[in-house]
């Protein structure tokens, strides 16, 4: 989001309109302001901070996602349920937008909506006083529908369920973007860790299909693959995530190693 006027801008949002992929750096480890710089300077145009999996305190997260309306990225929050009771919490201090785990209906889908947006989409309290608008007194009846357009809402598919009511869910208004969670979804069918197979294949296919017959933005996470993902972006997935900070740490520190061991032996 862009702060500093009375006018909000999500960056993923813009980029996805725009016919390009927005790509996200997931946040296990990170407890910094620093890691939404690093995440720009490297060629993100999103943190995903999971929730779901490790441990942070709101105020943390209200820490990061404020650096990240200065830095012109966007803080996205994996919560823990459709039932987090921190979820408007957190979009009322800083956070550009909520991945929901574990979709696996419209009435679910529609109860997300209900958390995340302001009437008449859905049923969010007013807190007023919000940090996108840098705490100027806009009105509510401008900031309302900004809030509304620029809080990003994210609906993952990961289990049998959501998949067969997936295009129930794109349809829901106020849902943003379809994630396809590929490693829970190939848990889920019994085939983990196979994410060449046709049954996944086709999953990501019906995302964008879904996605687009009703004005969605389709994406795919947890296949950390270069050319999966490009494959994936090329069939029109515009919301991707492309490693963990933890993943990208060990791996360049352990290829740092073994490069210095290699050339120490060869001495």
């Amino acid at each position: 989001m862009a702060s500093g006027t009375n006018t909000l801008v999500n960056p993923v949002k813009a980029r996805m309109q725009s016919g390009t992929a927005a790509l996200g750096m997931n946040i296990r480890i990170a407890r910094s302001g620093d890691i939404v710089r690093i995440a720009k300077t490297t060629g993100h145009d999103f943190i995903f901070i999971d929730t779901q999996h490790s441990v942070f305190d709101i105020e943390t997260i209200a820490h990061i996602a404020q650096t990240a309306l200065d830095c012109g990225i966007a803080a996205l929050v994996r919560v823990r349920s459709i039932d987090d009771p921190d979820t408007s919490l957190l979009l009322d201090n800083g956070v550009a937008g909520i991945v929901f785990p574990d979709v696996n209906s419209a009435e679910e889908a529609r109860r997300a909506v209900d958390i995340c947006k302001f009437p008449p989409l859905g049923k969010r309290s007013v807190a007023g006083g919000y940090p996108q608008f840098d705490y100027r007194a806009v009105p509510l009846k401008e900031a309302i529908p900004q809030l509304n357009d620029a809080t990003l809402l994210v609906c993952m598919i990961e289990t049998r369920a959501g998949l067969e009511n997936m295009e129930a869910i794109a349809a829901v208004p106020g849902v943003d973007v379809i994630h396809v969670g590929s490693n829970d979804l190939l848990t889920a069918l019994g085939k983990p860790g196979q994410f060449d197979d046709p049954e996944l294949v086709a999953a990501l296919d019906r995302a964008v299909a879904a996605a687009a017959k009703h004005g969605k933005f389709a994406g795919c996470g947890g296949n950390r693959d270069v050319e999966r993902q490009a494959r994936a972006i090329r069939s029109g997935m515009r919301f991707v995530t492309t490693q963990t900070d933890l993943s990208f740490l060990a791996s360049a520190a352990a290829r740092w190693t073994a490069d210095l061991r290699r050339a120490l032996s060869a001495n």
